[in-house]
């Protein structure tokens, strides 16, 4: 919780060929969510673009937020679906003290606005799958580092396509004050919402074939948990799939 004294920032919106810590120039904006905004970069002294986040500092207390943030990014550092933390500065704007985040720069699209490009807003079953099983696969990782995301969801998931198959990187990595191993679950659910979203949701749920239903449970806490309760069993139910 923000000390009572802690300045409330909505937005920064920085000017394109701003400087940032006499060394990063801003080229874009990229987005903005509850805890901050972040920006396309390029590091003046290499050209390399960057992602710069940019805490708000009531999100922020005594840079716990960011702390927290970098030492969890820094633990899964080998896990592939994950954008890499590089290091972190401190900035003033407004004449406050402002946490700026730097981690890698992926090329690609929101999963939200991908789907926007398929008729229905919605991806082909086996396309779905494939999608399901990038996620499931990268997710595993994670969870095998007794770590969560905390927070899947299709504005989380950027996706660069190859092939049949698909490259995803996740953003916005979570931490709640609840039990890792209820979290875990909780990913799960997510990444079985997501699947039966992109689908199509409630209005073809009817229509699949046995297999997705099999997969996504009607939704049912209780049968996900009881099928898969890490990512690895999801991916490993997926490589075993049985199609009659």
């Amino acid at each position: 919780m923000a000390k009572p004294n802690t300045p409330t920032l909505a937005n920064f919106e920085l000017d394109v060929g701003m400087l940032l810590a006499r060394r990063y120039e801003v080229e874009a904006k990229l987005g903005s969510g509850w805890e901050g905004e972040v920006y396309l970069i390029r590091e003046q002294a290499t050209g390399i673009e960057r992602a710069a986040k940019l805490f708000f500092p009531q999100r922020n207390p005594d840079n716990r937020t960011a702390k927290q943030y970098a030492l969890k990014l820094h633990k899964l550092r080998h896990c592939s679906i994950l954008i890499q933390y590089l290091t972190q500065e401190v900035i003033r704007i407004r004449r406050q003290p402002i946490t700026l985040f730097i981690s890698e720069f992926v090329e690609g699209e929101l999963l939200s606005d991908m789907l926007k490009r398929y008729r229905g807003n919605r991806l082909p079953p086996f396309e779905a799958l494939h999608l399901l099983y990038a996620l499931a696969r990268g997710m595993a990782d994670v969870h095998l580092a007794s770590e969560y995301h905390g927070d899947l969801h299709t504005d989380n998931i950027i996706v660069r396509r190859y092939g049949l198959g698909f490259d995803v990187k996740l953003i916005d990595l979570f931490t709640h004050p609840m039990s890792k191993r209820e979290l875990i679950k909780e990913d799960v659910v997510d990444l079985i919402r997501i699947f039966y979203d992109v689908l199509g949701g409630a209005k073809h749920y009817a229509h699949h074939a046995p297999e997705i239903k099999a997969i996504c449970c009607g939704l049912k806490r209780t049968l996900i948990f009881k099928k898969y309760r890490t990512a690895a069993q999801l991916r490993d139910y997926l490589q075993n799939i049985v199609w009659l």
